[in-house]
């Protein structure tokens, strides 16, 4: 079973990417760091807590994460696209509040599975800048690490050139791209391809397979109204950071490239995250190359997705 240390900010797609986390047989969720992003970072903790407690799993700890960028700008958050409680029309009960565990408890959890864990960043990556920042020589422990974000070879999605996690905080993607080993990076490319229709979210709420389901369709109604005015004509929306978590247990459905990647910090183009993309670019050293998500196999991707979101309630997995 996979060890996943999961980085987000709660949020509808970050919700769903725990949700199919949660119950994947393979996939262990051993703790998640709650960041700022889609929302404010005590409104993602709240989120975090309600899923958990929905799905019997309030044995994960939830660890407080960053609440703004390191540049110190401000945050706008984005209530149009998530809701203001970030789960669209949904507001978790004011009863749920999991206790929330300093920052050490990351380095601790990269101890305890030290060589087999994967971390996974579908938000902002502030918190996972400032674990290279404070761990040092911790963070080569870590198995590998995927991140859900950047567009290359095609337009951001929150200006022209830069997607919205490597916008809102470049300095923070730029140095965990830098300093991570084994990085798989899930951007834009092939992120707003896998997408959630309502004929897929019919299928998966015809029944309360487990305890999470009744959460899926209003959720989905929501994030697809909103998308619908930023993408006219689009079909679905985008299951952005559910991607990454598929990734994770399907490498088969994506093809690769490695590329040696950058982001850009400043001025117009802020957030554009930058590649060489040539037939023959230049050679890089091997250590520094990181893989990027091409091409996604959609009808594969989105039957998995439809199974596991169809699987009973978990169990816990959490000794």
């Amino acid at each position: 079973m996979v060890k996943v240390l999961f980085f987000g900010d709660p949020g509808i797609d970050d919700s769903l990417a725990i949700m199919y986390g949660l119950l994947h047989p393979e996939i262990e969720i051993v703790g998640i760091v709650t960041g700022y992003g889609n929302v404010k970072q005590e409104q993602a903790t709240q989120n975090a807590s309600y899923l958990l407690d929905l799905a019997k799993k309030q044995d994960i700890p939830i660890i407080a994460g960053a609440k703004g960028p390191l540049s110190g700008e401000f945050t706008p958050f984005y209530p149009e696209i998530h809701g203001e409680e970030g789960l669209g029309p949904i507001r978790p009960p004011d009863t749920i509040k999991g206790e929330l565990l300093n920052f050490d408890e990351v380095f601790k959890i990269i101890d305890r599975y030290e060589g087999e864990l994967i971390i996974v960043d579908v938000g902002r990556s502030t918190s996972l800048a400032l674990a290279f920042i404070l761990g040092g020589d911790q963070m080569e422990k870590v198995k590998a690490f995927y991140l859900m974000g950047g567009a290359f070879l095609v337009p951001g999605n929150v200006t022209a050139y830069a997607e919205a996690n490597f916008h809102g905080d470049p300095i923070a993607s730029k140095l965990v791209i830098e300093k991570g080993k084994n990085v798989r990076i899930f951007p834009l490319n092939v992120t707003q391809h896998a997408l959630l229709t309502p004929a897929v979210v019919d299928y998966i709420t015809q029944r309360t397979f487990n305890s999470m389901t009744p959460l899926v369709k209003p959720i989905f109604d929501y994030y697809f109204e909103a998308y619908k005015k930023l993408v006219p004509g689009i079909k679905g929306t985008p299951l952005h950071d559910v991607v990454a978590m598929s990734g994770i247990v399907n490498p088969s459905f994506f093809k690769y490239l490695e590329r040696s990647v950058t982001v850009q910090l400043y001025g117009e183009s802020k957030g554009e995250s930058i590649a060489d993309f040539r037939p023959k670019p230049e050679e890089e050293p091997v250590e520094s190359l990181d893989r990027i998500a091409v091409q996604i196999n959609y009808d594969k991707f989105i039957k998995d997705f439809m199974k596991i979101m169809t699987m009973t309630s978990p169990t816990s997995k959490l000794e």
